[in-house]
């Protein structure tokens, strides 16, 4: 089995460093809790071996040539997304209020709930609003559909050289995401910061609500 190797690294980072949901997901995670980061990056690449198996066993082909079940498949990611951002700015602006009524918000909150000791459920809810993401977004099965067999060996496997790549693929997301988490981490005392904390809420609210409009104006 001989593969690309060299072009399709190429084309695997240029991907993962072009922001998109799963960017806004782990990135957001990640600000509020370096495990819940983690677990949204894990959810992600998850949903990510999920494309990954349906092009190998074929029925990527049987989504993409059907009108009606890719079109179904980018509605739900885009309600998805509009979901995930309207709960931003609603947080958001729920913050303003408890903030006027004296109540904790923000990171005072944050910090209420990582003293519950519920750390398993916030890495629940994070790997699920990653594989999420991911397995309702049909730009990836169309990674593996059309992306991936430029770079295998038509003498050889197909579905065994897309296994190849897609796990290297995963792989390669996985040290990705999780340097990613490492740096967003970081900022999570300036994120601490109430003004800024509204502000950042808001503006990855939108930018999901953005995205979802777009991908359900292209179905």
């Amino acid at each position: 089995m001989t593969v690309d190797l060299v072009g399709f690294l190429g084309v695997v980072l240029v991907a993962y460093v072009v922001p998109g949901p799963d960017f806004l997901v782990v990135v957001r995670s990640a600000a509020e809790d370096p495990s819940k980061g983690r677990a949204a990056a894990l959810g992600a690449q998850t949903g990510l071996c999920v494309h990954m198996l349906a092009a190998a066993a074929g029925l990527s082909v049987v989504a993409t040539r059907s009108p009606l079940v890719y079109d179904g498949v980018k509605l739900l990611g885009a309600a998805y997304l509009v979901y995930l951002g309207v709960r931003a700015v609603l947080a958001a602006r729920r913050a303003v209020r408890q903030r006027r009524q004296g109540r904790p918000a923000y990171g005072e909150a944050v910090g209420a709930d990582r003293a519950s000791g519920d750390s398993r459920g916030r890495w629940r809810a994070a790997f699920a609003q990653g594989f999420l993401t991911n397995v309702l977004n049909p730009k990836a099965a169309l990674f593996f559909l059309s992306v991936l067999p430029q770079f295998v060996d038509g003498g050889g496997s197909v579905a065994r050289q897309i296994f190849f790549l897609g796990f290297l693929d995963v792989l390669i997301g996985v040290a990705y995401w999780f340097a990613l988490v490492v740096v967003a981490a970081r900022l999570r005392d300036l994120l601490a910061r109430p003004a800024v904390r509204h502000r950042w809420e808001l503006t990855t609210g939108w930018l999901f609500i953005a995205m979802g409009v777009s991908v359900a104006a292209t179905a």
